[in-house]
């Protein structure tokens, strides 16, 4: 599990594509302090494994679905990218629950300064949106943001100068990708009570006009 709190940005030093999937080379420094090979580390927000590790770099094979499904498939020889170690158990919890499991892609929309801030608007599928609240929790690109307002195809999030300057959120430009993974929290909300059958009725499925104050309690809220 991881947090959202970038350690380190790297650079892909070596990138090869297969037709079983890639293996990608990655140079850093912070994160291979006590790093292991078989550790999990979290690329982009995507959680891989680390297969081997050299001096100032880790090597991670990457599955074809990943490349399918998130900005992974983009990458180049030469690219900046979000690094952060899994999370110890005595480690502190600075961002919020993040797993490395991408639900999605984004697309910038705009970005601009406001204040101190940069704002991004992001555009997403339908499904993703689903999940993202105002004022809620959202990782993009690894990175643990807070959802300042929500459209009906779209979000803005705001980025403080500090996280600007230490991720790859500094790099970004309208129209690139970006990898979303929605709170889990809320997944699992909406699956316990949307997706699992009535108490009173197990053959009944719970829908949306079926949630009440009553139906909570009796849940357990």
């Amino acid at each position: 599990m991881f947090t959202g709190i970038i350690e380190e940005v790297g650079i892909i030093s070596q990138l090869t594509k297969l037709s079983t999937g890639a293996i990608v080379k990655i140079s850093c420094q912070r994160v291979l302090e006590n790093f292991k090979i078989g550790e999990s580390v979290a690329v982009n927000g995507v959680c891989l494994t680390a297969r081997d590790i050299q001096k100032d770099a880790f090597i991670a094979d990457v599955m074809l679905e990943t490349l399918r499904s998130t900005n992974l498939g983009k990458f180049f020889a030469g690219q900046y990218v979000n690094l952060e170690r899994a999370l110890k158990a005595d480690g502190r919890f600075g961002g919020h629950m993040v797993l490395g499991h991408i639900d999605g892609t984004g697309r910038i929309i705009k970005n601009y300064s406001k204040g101190n801030a940069m704002i991004f608007q992001i555009s997403s599928s339908e499904e993703l949106m689903k999940y993202i609240v105002s004022k809620g929790s959202v990782a993009m690109d690894g990175v643990s943001l807070t959802v300042q307002s929500v459209g009906s195809r779209s979000f803005t999030v705001s980025i403080i100068p500090h996280t600007s300057k230490t991720t790859t959120l500094q790099y970004k430009l309208s129209g690139d990708t970006v990898n979303i993974e929605n709170d889990i929290i809320g997944k699992y909300i909406k699956k316990f009570l949307l997706g699992s059958k009535s108490i009173e009725n197990p053959s009944k499925k719970i829908t949306g006009k079926d949630l009440t104050i009553e139906r909570l309690k009796l849940c357990g809220f």
